[in-house]
């Protein structure tokens, strides 16, 4: 017996964590027969389950989403020439001073200084700027000054220029003056930079430097908004994270920073440790949950910078007013008429109709009396003025133990409405923890799953993780009258900036792919139907060495419009299992059934620029009668859709 439980550990240790796959063998019986009650219906699956978590992490935003292909334009980093190289002549100076500043927001410029000489300003962005032979590039800046000669802007691939434009400036401008030049490219390029040369006499004042391809969105890139787009998420959440604590209450996420014109938009460091620009701030998210068919969950700072890392730091009790009263400010701008001060101030940014938000959270992992303090005076403020707005309440970071538990009773005792939790876990325990909420209060607050991904030994976005999270995702579906959202996190992450693995989307300057689990979201979020239908599965549960696992991991699910049963199976294992399914009530087949299987021959297999080696494939079959043999496939997520005549 000893033996057989030691194998047990060393076969379930490699097939998690080991670095080589495990050769298809004989685990378990591969007969199992799947038992589908027609008419036994389940809780309506929440409309809002599946959705998108945004935060600038890894340069989500900045260097990503956000079109801007220039790093540093406004000279507001901490390193305020990052991102850029000045050459200077014997006679010049460059130097960034805060004197005469654009406006307040963003103090710092380039004051250059010519004698008849010369200087040169080289950007070249995120590891190079790419460009599109024949495409259209808005180059444009800020400038003042007393200056005689010539302004050269070129985009320069190695020594060859592929696309150059001038300025001659003849006379002085006494105040800022923003200056606007097309490009375009006679070349494809992926590592292009941006060369400014100045030549001639006097002093000339330069700031906000820009360069955006003329083919965007409301600032942001097509490409990686299709791959949202592709996800058909039901809700957004942003702006953060930890993004909106701060590692102080000075670099805390402020929305009212975040509107306007992009020149005056207080920039500044972020938590992750990287200077942003909000030029993707809370006026483009809710543009952007409007293109997705997403409702809006805005995430606010309780009052308190990150617990998590250095010293927290609370704002003063009387000072709290300010921060309740951005979030009560924020309500107006998004849903009040154009009659009131903050919706005006959205009609003059173009949106002149509410965007409706009805969910908004107080906090980010916080927790302790101090939050419960502080979560009690938002929630007061902002149910008097609003009492439709549903409002969650954060979670801590852990997802057991005292915290966990102090923050669920507190939760329970004081009605809240929602109650915020985050996993990050091994893929072991996400598929030990399938059930985790069965067992949930039904009358208590409703769970948002704000936060979750499998992490792998060496945190790698493979087919392992990407299973795991599956499997937990049927009890989600399962229990969705208790989990009413759920998002995987991080969103985006932009190769060779990356401050945290593992993400949904990889991308770099012109290329993008989903990794195994962005289409493991894809394919639930596309499959999700309307009700849950009870259904059971013979000889499912087995434990080995402590671990409660499943053979197949399986949820089934009524599209009422489309009249179809939607059965998901999750199959972890290296064998394939076969499935007696078997429809049990009123219904009749029509024969047709739509096939999406996600598989690989390997579960440490990853998706790249250069090969997806894990996507979905579907199929369509014909003839099938109850009941039918199905064969999931070893490592596989099965998503079989049946025709039915009710």
């Amino acid at each position: 017996m000893r033996f057989i439980r030691v194998f047990l550990f060393i076969l379930v240790t490699l097939l998690f964590f080991g670095d080589s796959p495990l050769p298809a063998q004989q685990i378990l019986p591969a007969q199992h027969i799947l038992e589908v009650y027609v008419d036994q219906i389940g809780p309506r699956i929440s409309p809002l389950l599946y959705g998108i978590f945004f935060e600038d992490i890894n340069h989500a935003v900045d260097g990503g989403l956000y079109a801007e292909l220039l790093r540093n334009g406004s000279f507001e980093h901490t390193n305020r020439r990052e991102g850029w190289v000045i050459e200077r002549g014997e006679r010049a100076r460059a130097t960034i001073v805060s004197e005469e500043p654009l406006n307040r927001n963003n103090p710092n410029y380039l004051k250059v200084e010519l004698e008849d000489s010369a200087v040169k300003l080289v950007n070249t962005g995120y590891n190079g700027i790419p460009l599109k032979r024949g495409e259209i590039y808005l180059l444009s800046f800020y400038t003042k000054g007393d200056f005689s000669g010539k302004l050269s802007a070129s985009l320069v691939k190695g020594e060859e220029k592929l696309a150059e434009t001038d300025v001659v400036f003849q006379q002085g401008i006494p105040n800022w003056q923003k200056i606007s030049l097309k490009l375009s490219p006679k070349k494809d390029a992926t590592d292009a930079r941006l060369v400014v040369l100045l030549e001639g006499t006097g002093c000339l004042l330069l700031d906000m430097f820009s360069l955006m391809p003329e083919k965007n969105w409301h600032g942001m890139r097509e490409d990686l908004l299709r791959m949202l787009e592709s996800l058909r998420p039901s809700f957004v959440r942003f702006p953060g994270g930890c993004l909106v604590e701060g590692d102080s209450l000075e670099n805390a996420y402020r929305w009212k920073e975040t509107i306007g014109p992009v020149e005056e938009r207080r920039s500044k460091r972020n938590l992750w440790g990287y200077h942003q620009s909000f030029g993707i701030g809370f006026y483009e998210y809710l543009l952007l949950c409007e293109r997705l068919g997403a409702k809006p969950l805005p995430i606010f700072n309780a009052g308190m910078s990150c617990q998590v890392r250095r010293g927290t730091q609370y704002c003063p009790a009387d000072q709290l007013d300010e921060w309740i009263q951005d979030v009560l400010d924020f309500l107006e701008f998004a849903n009040g008429s154009v009659d009131t001060p903050w919706g005006a101030v959205r009609a003059s940014l173009g949106h002149p109709e509410p965007f409706n938000v009805e969910y908004i959270g107080i906090g980010n992992e916080n927790w302790g009396p101090p939050y419960h303090i502080n979560f009690e005076k938002f929630r007061k403020a902002i149910k008097e003025k609003y009492p439709n707005v549903k409002i969650v309440f954060s979670g801590p970071p852990s997802y057991e133990g005292a915290n966990f538990r102090q923050a669920w009773k507190w939760a329970k005792e004081n009605d809240v409405e929602i109650f915020d939790e985050h996993i990050y876990a091994s893929p072991e325990w996400f598929l030990a923890n399938t059930d985790r909420y069965d067992t949930y209060d039904r009358n208590g607050p409703k769970v948002l799953l704000g936060e979750y991904a499998a992490h792998t030994p060496g945190r790698k976005n493979n087919l392992q993780a990407a299973l795991a999270e599956a499997a937990f995702m049927t009890g989600l579906e399962r229990n969705s009258d208790v989990v009413i959202m759920a998002s995987y996190a991080p969103l985006f992450n932009r190769v060779g900036w990356s401050q945290w693995v593992p993400d949904l989307i990889w991308f770099d300057g012109y290329r993008v792919f989903g990794t195994p689990s962005y289409y493991v979201q894809k394919i639930f979020s596309e499959n999700r139907g309307d009700v849950v239908v009870k259904s059971t599965l013979t000889n499912e549960e087995y434990r080995v060495f402590g671990y409660r696992y499943k053979h197949l991991y399986h949820v089934v699910t009524y599209d009422q419009k489309g009249e179809e049963l939607i059965i998901k199976v999750v199959n972890p294992w290296p064998e394939d299992k076969s499935v007696w399914i078997d429809l049990k009530g009123k219904v009749e087949l029509t024969g047709e059934a739509r096939i999406v299987v996600l598989t690989s021959a390997d579960q440490l297999d990853e998706n790249s620029f250069e090969e997806l080696k894990v996507v979905p494939k579907e199929s369509v079959l014909f003839g099938i009668k109850n009941p039918f043999e199905y064969t999931c496939k070893a490592f596989s997520v099965n998503v079989i859709r049946l025709k039915v005549k009710r």
